[in-house]
């Protein structure tokens, strides 16, 4: 999509439709779809840099004093 969204507006530079009010329309709706994709890209990239730099947490161990600080029951009436 961004490489298709590049394309249309290098074609319609090239072809001179974008000296148009259409052309105009059609130029800014393909760059807005690549910037969209390439934010996209940009983001999933960088979420995928964070979880690969965290490092794998520690397996938790059960503990006896746990069971002791869970709370009591609540009796009914």
């Amino acid at each position: 999509m961004i490489l298709g969204g590049l394309a249309t507006a290098v074609w319609l530079f090239i072809s001179g439709q974008a000296g148009t009010v259409d052309g105009l329309f059609l130029l800014l709706t393909a760059l807005l779809v690549a910037a969209v994709f390439l934010l996209y890209v940009a983001f999933m990239i960088h979420r995928e840099m964070e979880a690969a730099a965290k490092p794998a947490p520690a397996p938790a161990k059960a503990s006896a004093g746990a069971a002791a600080k869970a709370p009591a029951p609540v009796a009914q009436a």
